[in-house]
């Protein structure tokens, strides 16, 4: 039955309307219809031919492939394409057979596959942060003091600094700690003092000033008076002094006679 089956098919003429020869001497040639088709039709027919072949070879390959193996071949009817078709069913109590589907011409371009929408998964954890660990050096100034002291060679209520005051410095390190750049944390690790402060001393006068009644131009208290002699002399006063004086002005009191600077010697 399958030798039958594929000789029918095999010799089935070619269905070519035209002659495959130029007509013989002295016939009419027919029309060639090949020939006066267009372009598109001529390869409309050739690739209609390719497909035609194909189908017969794999339907020709599925009947012998059976009668191998010894399954039973169903009763093919109609053309290729019909028998391409309709399914094989299996007998009731046996496994059903797969069989290779023909796929007939298509000039639709085939679709492209769905692709479902790809979620992203929420990260588990959060991105840890960066933390650094560093070491900041800074200087703060330390106040030098001051003392006072009483001097006693300066006029009462004089103020003189003896001794200038500076400032110290104070080194201090400090451990920062910064999360994704931004500063979180200072602490104090160590604080030394790099240089000494100098203390400022300050010299307050504590001398009475001279009286009044006392005349400038010697040294010494010699009194203002309408006149003035040296005490144990020869003079009248009506005021006396007690020697030596030193003149450091005018001798307005004539008591340095003898011009050497010292009255009343």
């Amino acid at each position: 039955m399958f030798a039958t089956t594929l000789i029918a098919v095999t010799m089935q003429p070619p269905q070519n309307p035209g002659p495959p020869y130029p007509p013989s001497f002295g016939q009419t040639p027919r029309p060639n219809w090949f020939r006066r088709a267009t372009p598109a039709g001529r390869v409309a027919v050739i690739l209609g031919s390719v497909t035609l072949s194909i189908l017969l070879l794999c339907c020709t390959g599925t009947a012998i492939v059976g009668a191998l193996t010894g399954e039973p071949e169903p009763t093919k009817t109609g053309t290729a394409a019909e028998q391409a078709q309709q399914p094989i069913l299996a007998a009731p109590g046996e496994p059903a057979q797969d069989t290779p589907a023909i796929a007939a011409p298509s000039t639709t371009p085939p679709s492209e596959p769905a692709t479902a929408p790809s979620s992203v998964a929420p990260s588990s954890a959060a991105a840890a942060p960066v933390v650094q660990v560093t070491t900041v050096t800074e200087q703060a100034t330390i106040r030098y003091g001051q003392r006072t002291v009483k001097d006693s060679s300066l006029a009462e209520g004089r103020r003189v600094v003896r001794t200038k005051g500076v400032n110290g410095v104070r080194t201090l390190t400090y451990e920062v700690t910064t999360t994704d750049g931004v500063r979180t944390a200072k602490k104090l690790v160590k604080s030394a003092v790099t240089k000494q402060p100098v203390t400022q001393v300050v010299a307050v006068g504590t001398k009475k000033p001279q009286s009044s009644k006392c005349d400038p131009n010697y040294s010494g208290c010699v009194p203002i008076a309408s006149d003035v002699d040296c005490a144990g002399g020869s003079g009248n006063g009506p005021a006396y002094v007690s020697g030596p004086i030193r003149v450091i002005g005018n001798d307005i009191y004539d008591l340095d006679r003898d011009g050497d600077g010292i009255a009343c010697d």
